[in-house]
């Protein structure tokens, strides 16, 4: 028996339907974040933080979750599952366990299908509450970071290549095109200490007088930080790489075409000047003849009536 598919009857019904339909130019992607069957302090604080620094544009969930197992076949069908059910295209994870202290995965999806993950244990963690500063200078919400990766191996090691990727689109927002440097108020410094280990911090930029158009720049680190030891990652399949890398197509503009809504579609048609002021005119132009025939039959006609009157 197959299900009848239910249509929206009401206004506001349309409106989230459309909100959740693919989009030519995306939107900012949300954050849903997870508890796994067991967390530790440590881990609660971190995602905590996490959410408090995404949380314009991400969901938490605090019930734990039992049957997520993201790296192993079938258990990354719950994950899929909430990511439907929020609209979330970015996932951070979190568990617990003596195998693997203090674990946090995050991933990416399209489709509401898991398109990669890396697994990180995170270590020497200090809180954003730990830091005492000037609460004038607290990033604020909405505002877009700065990223910094310090270290060749994000260019020459695979792990780090990818964590580096995966940073990127969890923290950066929505891409805009055009930036004014006061919303710029943040940055995000990444270090790579080793092959496996990226010492990361969240700093406050602090905007100075430098006697030129541009001011300078200082960091006040108002945290969370911490190091992320890279345990495991699982790359996009390259099938589903290559459709997530499409674009659309977008319409080629036509030169001097418009549309207008009472006229329809306009063209503007290049015409060079015709200098008529410089064309010389001969005696031998068809119209000038046939003006001469005509004046010379109606000469010829008014004779006749003068010969032959009535």
């Amino acid at each position: 028996m197959v299900a009848a598919i239910r249509v929206p009857k009401t206004r506001r019904a349309r409106r989230e339907l459309l909100k959740h339909a693919p989009k030519l130019v995306e939107t900012g992607k949300k954050t849903l974040i997870l508890h796994g069957t067991k967390t530790s302090a440590v881990l609660n604080s971190v995602l905590s933080d996490i959410y408090h620094l995404k949380r314009d544009n991400a969901v938490k969930y605090t019930k734990k979750n039992d049957n997520i197992r993201p790296f192993e076949s079938g258990g990354e069908s719950s994950l899929e599952f909430f990511s439907l059910k929020t609209d979330c295209s970015l996932i951070v994870y979190g568990s617990h366990s003596k195998k693997r202290p203090n674990n946090l995965i995050l991933g990416r999806t399209y489709d509401h299908h898991i398109y990669d993950l890396v697994e990180v244990g995170v270590e020497n963690y200090k809180s954003m509450e730990s830091y005492v500063y000037d609460k004038k200078l607290a990033p604020k919400l909405g505002s877009k970071p700065f990223f910094a990766f310090i270290g060749e191996h994000f260019e020459s090691v695979e792990e780090l290549k990818h964590l580096k990727e995966v940073l990127l689109d969890l923290f950066r927002g929505e891409v805009i095109e055009n930036l004014n440097l006061a919303g710029v108020d943040r940055i995000y410094v990444c270090t790579a200490i080793s092959l496996t280990t990226v010492y990361m911090m969240h700093c406050a930029l602090r905007l100075k007088r430098s006697g030129t158009p541009i001011p300078r720049m200082e960091l006040v680190e108002v945290g969370p930080s911490m190091d992320l030891v890279v345990r495991r990652h699982r790359l996009p399949v390259e099938s589903l790489k290559k459709e997530a890398m499409k674009t659309a197509e977008h319409a080629k503009k036509v030169k001097n075409v418009t549309k207008d809504p009472v006229q329809g579609r306009l063209g503007k048609v290049y015409m060079p000047d015709q200098q008529v002021g410089r064309l010389t005119l001969s005696n031998d132009i068809k119209g000038l003849k046939r003006e001469r025939r005509e004046a010379k039959k109606n000469k010829e006609h008014s004779k006749k009536q003068k010969v032959n009157p009535e």
